[in-house]
């Protein structure tokens, strides 16, 4: 009888076209967060059409779903990722994200019961803003599931990146209008803004090495001879855990309200749903990905720097086993995540090549947990 590794291996080369066929319909018809509608009923059809049973929607979001294969002991979850950045497209790759998601189910799926495995692929919106995954967590999908792992494009092949902890504010000067040739009756909303963001850029300095505040005026007064009443701001800060960003949130919070000091206006804030938390990587889970995807010809140089962004994936991460590796796109350094030239980079052969090697490497690394005695083991006797 043929190895279970080959006949992953057939099964994945078998569906490939369609995988490959998925990413790119995904990648030409982007949706922001939580309005995955298409993307979600595409990625849904694939999955049922191979006999997977679906629930969806779920958690009280109309694009997140469930998809399970078989029947075994061991849960295991594959996440697959599907919003897109506004006015960018997929430049993080999540149409990559799930078709590798959805290629890994289909190869698995015919194997679940001589595996033991129940296969689940979780369809988590909104990863960019308002973390879908989150709302998913503390609704109880992932409830009974023993790990999950997903894999995600950057530039570097990295088997266990530093992804770190971050939370968002909305920032809302209110102040009094007027004509700007007769200002001295107005306060000035946009200088609230700009004293505010003075501060933080003097305060920068005094901040622990790592830690990040982000800044972006998303309103500041509409005609250049209209003082303007309102002013918005959205501030996110990362650090390397959720205790250490609500601790220089309270140093952060004092230069918006000096800004609302200066210029005399009134300062709201509202803390937005975005909430990422630190990332666990399972050792286990790791050691066998790599493996598998160094066979498939992918290297992981020990780059000093493995720091990237934030991901909810990482709220998983806090309740199970989980793991989220990075494979590279051969792109410029200033074509990476989060531009124009790495989404279309997604939608071409750059994203095939990570579908096939990411999605292949996932199914590799689910079957060799399905057959390692301890690590099975001590995943099936988490509890969760």
């Amino acid at each position: 009888m043929t190895g279970i590794r080959d006949r992953i291996e057939g099964e994945f080369a078998a569906n490939l076209d369609r995988v490959l066929t998925l990413s790119p319909a995904i990648n030409a018809d982007p949706e922001p967060a939580f309005e995955e509608h298409r993307t979600s009923a595409a990625i849904v059809d694939v999955l049922a059409r191979h006999g997977f049973s679906v629930e969806h929607p779920v958690a009280d979001l109309s694009t997140a779903f469930v998809a399970t294969a078989g029947s075994g002991d061991l849960v295991f979850g594959i996440c697959a990722e599907m919003d897109a950045l506004p006015g960018i497209g997929h430049g993080c790759g999540h149409n990559a994200i799930a078709a590798a998601a959805v290629g890994a189910a289909l190869a698995l799926a015919p194997f679940a019961a001589e595996l033991g495995l129940t296969l689940k692929v979780f369809g988590t919106p909104a990863e960019e803003r308002g973390t879908g995954k989150e709302i998913m967590v503390q609704r109880g999908v992932f409830a009974g599931t023993h790990a999950a792992m997903m894999v995600h494009p950057s530039l570097k092949d990295v088997v266990n990146p530093q992804f770190r902890a971050s939370r968002s504010w909305r920032v809302d000067y209110t102040g009094r209008g007027g004509h700007a040739s007769r200002p001295w009756n107005a306060l000035n909303a946009a200088d609230a803004v700009v004293v505010a963001q003075t501060a933080l850029g003097l305060l920068r300095q005094q901040l622990r090495d790592g830690v990040r505040v982000h800044c972006v005026v998303q309103g500041a007064g509409t005609a250049v001879n209209v003082i303007p009443d309102r002013a918005t701001a959205e501030c996110m800060i990362r650090c390397d855990t959720l205790d250490e960003v609500d601790e220089v949130w309270e140093r952060v919070r004092k230069c918006f309200e000096a800004g609302a000091v200066a210029a005399g206006t009134g300062v709201d804030f509202t803390t937005q749903p975005s909430l990422y938390r630190e990332f666990r990587h399972d050792p286990d889970l790791a050691s066998l990905f790599q493996d598998n995807a160094e066979s498939l010809g992918r290297t992981f140089p020990d780059y000093p720097d493995k720091l990237f962004g934030s991901t909810d994936m990482g709220n998983v991460s806090q309740i199970l086993p989980a793991l989220h590796p990075m494979l590279s796109f051969d792109l410029p350094p200033e074509d990476g995540n989060h531009t124009a030239a790495f989404a279309t980079a997604a939608g071409g052969g750059e994203g095939d090549r990570f579908v096939r090697d990411g999605g292949l490497a996932m199914a590799l690394t689910i079957a060799d947990v399905a057959r390692s005695g301890p690590v099975r083991a001590r995943l099936t006797a988490s509890g969760n």
